[in-house]
């Protein structure tokens, strides 16, 4: 199950019931190492008792593993514990999320293996009743009624669950819950009760009703009334039941949470950019086999356990030999998991007799912004278009003194070459990830381009034209964020930004703040 809460007494209280069943409770954190999971070599043992000696993992015997700070769960560890789970081993795995923003989630991969999921963020101790963890049952000899799954698999299709797993943990629960009260054979009560624990916080919409024409039918015979009759016990509940006791318990948030787990999945990181390999500093990675070049760091541990194995063997070799026997082959460097500096490259209108405000709001934003670079680690940078083309006007930099020179004197009027903008801030974009940092395109137009991307004055080119490079853009992987500073809001930039597959905000008259507080907010930066 996942329990989503922050520590308390709460969660102290269900977790040290939970731990009361017949197995042994195993904690971890998301920073555990594979040799720490699954085994390894002794080191220690090894170098004493000259043979090879292996350790055993946490993951090798059947107990319940209780995950901490489960949000932080990066995907190799979340991959190597859906494999465990895949493989039935008999353990049980509870995951503690204790994230406090509505992005922080545990991984997918691990939710849908997992049939239960507790809220715990408005409850306190109490609001919990007494929890008693009931004896074994032999979940094995239920019996299952040839209905039983297509019922259940029917609901998760009307909820929008695409995952075959649901149905099938639903059906495990409705065959605990059957044992647990001493029946053999799967009933409706027990199709219920699994449907509202399993399927609830899995629903992705809300089913609706559906209008149909009853067909006439004709009278049953006796023999049919009979055999209805005599199987009305053992008869499943309806679908409308058992939409209607699932749609009972749905979050009254369900939107907002799906909105959020989509803009999570999306994107890449938070405040800062991408993540990228490094060997200097950052978060520990698993080791590397390599050779010293005199800027990598060797990791100790990991190369004297990969040369342990070869000790009697190299031995035998060169008996004279003092001291361990290390070869270029055992050599383990260090990594590290950095996070590299983000770039926002506002590509700025500046033609039009209204330029002057928009560009004093962009100005402003960019001077906001930088006060803030050193906290969230961002780069900006500033592409003004306006007459037939475009131009770079401030290089990536976080440096706000050379940024109020350059925007001092930025210059405006003449047309629209919206085309050439989102050109020179793919170029930006392209050059500035070769030197390791991640951009993001930040627009702000009225939306009116008129100059096509040759220079000539042709609306239906330069509108085709700003829709080739906006896909140019999306095929690079770069995010943007497209703002409309036009009087009303304009139907031909929201098409924009569907086709550069970013956020759209009309801000007819916003000032540097609100431009700001809108881009921070759009990108996700805390």
């Amino acid at each position: 199950m996942v329990i989503r809460g922050r520590p308390g007494p709460a969660r102290d209280a269900l977790v040290a019931a939970l731990s009361e069943m017949p197995l042994p409770t195993r904690r971890i954190h998301p920073t555990i190492g594979d040799d720490q999971l699954f085994g390894g070599v002794d080191i220690a043992a090894t170098l004493s008792a000259g043979n090879v000696v292996r350790s055993r993992g946490l993951l090798a015997d059947r107990q319940i593993i209780l995950l901490s700070m489960a949000e932080r769960t990066e995907a190799n560890l979340a991959a190597r514990l859906a494999q465990h789970l895949d493989g039935e081993t008999g353990s049980c795995l509870i995951l503690l999320d204790e994230g406090a923003e509505e992005g922080e989630h545990v991984p997918t991969a691990l939710t849908e293996r997992l049939a239960f999921h507790i809220d715990l963020t408005d409850l306190s101790l109490h609001d919990l009743s007494p929890i008693t963890i009931p004896t074994s049952a032999d979940i094995a000899s239920i019996t299952i009624p040839d209905d039983a799954l297509i019922a259940l698999t029917t609901l998760a299709s009307r909820f929008g669950i695409d995952s075959l797993r649901a149905p099938l943990l639903a059906l495990r629960c409705a065959r605990a819950h059957a044992a647990l009260h001493g029946r053999s054979q799967i009933t409706d009560t027990d199709i219920t009760a699994a449907a509202e624990l399993v399927y609830p916080h899995r629903a992705t919409l809300i089913p609706q009703e559906e209008e149909q024409a009853e067909p006439d039918q004709p009278e049953p015979t006796q023999d049919e009334s009979q055999s209805a009759d005599t199987d009305q016990s053992n008869d499943l509940p309806s679908g409308d039941m058992l939409i209607e006791a699932v749609a009972a318990l749905l979050p009254k948030n369900l939107l907002e949470q799906l909105k959020a787990k989509s803009a999570n999945r999306s994107c890449k990181g938070s405040g800062a950019g991408e993540k990228r390999k490094g060997n200097r500093r950052g978060r520990p990675l698993p080791p590397r086999p390599g050779r010293l070049d005199g800027r990598a760091r060797i990791d100790l541990v990991s190369t004297l356990r990969a040369a342990a194995p070869w000790q009697p063997i190299r031995r035998k070799a060169r008996p004279d030999a003092p001291g361990l026997l290390i070869r270029a082959g055992d050599i383990r460097l260090r990594r590290f998991e950095e996070k590299s500096d983000r770039l926002l490259i506002f590509t700025v209108d500046a033609s039009g007799s209204s330029a002057i405000s928009r560009l004093n709001e962009a100005k402003g934003a960019v001077e906001i912004l930088l006060a803030e670079a050193y906290a969230r680690r961002d780069h900006v940078a500033l592409v003004a278009f306006r007459g037939t083309a475009a131009e770079i006007l401030l290089p990536p930099t976080r440096s706000l003194v050379q940024t109020k020179r350059r925007l001092a004197a930025l210059p405006g009027g003449g047309g629209t070459p919206l085309a050439a903008g989102l050109k020179q801030a793919a170029e930006l974009a392209a050059i500035s990830k070769t030197k390791g940092l991640t951009p993001t395109v930040v627009v702000m137009t009225d939306g009116r381009a008129n100059i096509a991307l040759d220079g000539t004055a042709d609306r239906p080119r330069a509108a085709a034209d700003s829709e080739t490079l906006a896909a140019t853009i999306r095929a690079h992987n770069i995010p943007g964020l497209m703002i409309d500073t036009g009087n009303r809001p304009q139907p031909q930039l929201r098409d924009l930004a569907n086709v550069l597959d970013a956020p759209y905000l009309p801000l007819p008259r916003a000032d540097a703040q609100r431009v700001s507080q809108a881009i921070t907010g759009a990108l996700g930066a805390a």
